[in-house]
């Protein structure tokens, strides 16, 4: 039995998008992008769906511990950084937006490092790429958009680095999808 071509709904700059797609090109899924605008609220969440039925090229370790690491620093990012400067919200702090955003992501990047600290090699856990990495690079997106300093973070900045040589990682970038701007590319 074939599995159908998976559908992604996206939006180029979504930071929740942005995770899927990476998780897609580094396992070479090939997908049908249908743009999507986050104003009308329309997002889903498929990593963890992806790495359960597609398992070439895994992005969770096979130890337990090594995962339940790679799922912390996930939700720490998807939980207790990302949501806090998601467009709803944004909207509703007004004019106060980037400060907000700038001041949650720092405090939130100063838990990250801490935690990196513990567990970082060449990529977030170890030198095996996996799903907390495909959180972090558009985390780091925000983080710059937001104007935080990033030399404060050398893990996350290191790792942000190497993860931009990865293929699937430049792939997933939001000026390489077909509904960013031109003014953006």
């Amino acid at each position: 039995m074939t599995t159908p071509k998976p559908i992604l709904y996206s939006y180029f700059r979504s930071s929740c998008s942005w995770r899927v797609r990476i998780v897609l090109a580094h396992k070479s899924i090939d997908y049908e992008y249908r743009p999507i605008h986050l104003l009308k609220k329309e997002q889903i969440s498929i990593m963890e769906y992806l790495e359960e039925t597609y398992p070439q090229n895994p992005l969770l370790p096979k130890e337990p511990l090594l995962r339940a690491k790679v799922r912390e620093i996930c939700e720490v990012i998807g939980s207790g950084i990302q949501p806090l400067q998601n467009l709803s919200v944004l909207q509703k702090i007004g004019d106060e937006k980037m400060e907000w955003g700038h001041y949650y992501i720092n405090k939130g990047f100063f838990a990250l490092e801490q935690l990196l600290a513990g567990c970082a090699g060449k990529y977030s856990v170890g030198d095996q790429v996996t799903l907390a990495d495909c959180c972090l690079v558009p985390q780091v997106y925000n983080a710059n958009r937001f104007k935080v300093d990033m030399s404060q973070f050398p893990i996350i900045s290191r790792i942000h680095e190497a993860l931009n040589s990865v293929e699937a990682f430049k792939a997933a970038q939001p000026s390489n999808q077909p509904d960013c701007p031109e003014d953006l590319k």
